[in-house]
């Protein structure tokens, strides 16, 4: 068996933890069981997330951490052109990226237009720069680093990178290759890192839709906590959860309730 953890609304919200989170880790440490955090997160590089946790006493490393610029590189590595990237995401993840030649504004050609989540920064001209790209001939590829729609922070929700992407999609007339939750392809990343069947996977989270249903679709089981982005309207879209838990610290009782074989 192994989990896959989600980390805002689950270990965190905002800037303040769940409580009781912690003890979870050490409790899936201590017990032997495969573990890995993934994020739609892409505003920071996994090397800030360690940092970030530690100060919630979750201490992990940069392996256990599956994020989406993480899922594009091996992607973009299994591509067999030269990558030229434009990248639409804070400065500090660029990082991620250091293998690959960057788009800085020049006239050289684009393979990939890679969008996550900017934020407040987003602008029309920062929007509009990336539709110009894709309205080149050869049109590049249109990376979405993840496919949320909102988060939740300390005072409310925020927007995420998804409607962006659906109006990049839409003016451009491509498709974005997904590299986030719920998409396929991210919880396949996800499968190949612990080498474990889906089957015996279980994935904790705050988004009924990414989470749970991105996992249950990649055959895992998923389990919905009611902390972070959780809402009472989640339980009325036909997705059912595998289990409901008011928090993650709930997790070990239930572990040892219903320990899957």
């Amino acid at each position: 068996m192994a989990i896959l953890f989600d980390l805002d609304g689950v270990f965190y919200q905002g800037d303040k933890p769940i409580d009781g989170a912690a003890e979870v880790v050490n409790w899936v440490r201590d017990n032997e069981i495969p573990y890995l955090f993934i994020t739609n997160t892409s505003s920071r590089p996994r090397s800030a997330l360690v940092d970030k946790l530690a100060q919630f006493g979750i201490f992990t490393d940069e392996p256990h951490i599956l994020t989406p610029p993480v899922a594009t590189v091996h992607w973009l590595k299994q591509q067999q052109s030269t990558h030229s990237l434009a990248l639409f995401i804070p400065q500090p993840t660029h990082s991620e990226f250091s293998d690959f030649k960057l788009w800085h504004g020049d006239d050289d050609g684009v393979t990939a237009v890679i969008v996550g989540d900017l934020g407040e920064d987003w602008t029309f001209q920062i929007l509009n720069r990336a539709f110009r790209l894709l309205m080149r001939d050869p049109q590049p590829h249109l990376i979405a680093l993840g496919m949320t729609r909102y988060w939740q922070n300390n005072d409310g929700l925020y927007l995420d990178v998804a409607p962006f992407i659906v109006a990049l999609e839409h003016a451009s007339n491509t498709k974005a290759v997904v590299m986030g939750k719920p998409a396929n392809t991210f919880y396949q990343t996800a499968i190949n890192i612990l080498g474990t069947p889906p089957g015996k996977i279980i994935m904790v989270g705050d988004d009924i839709r990414s989470d749970v249903q991105g996992a249950q679709l990649a055959g895992m089981r998923g389990i919905l906590v009611k902390t972070g982005k959780f809402r009472s309207a989640d339980l009325q879209q036909n997705i059912q959860p595998d289990a409901i838990l008011d928090s993650v610290k709930n997790l070990p009782d239930w572990w040892l309730q219903h320990h899957p074989e």
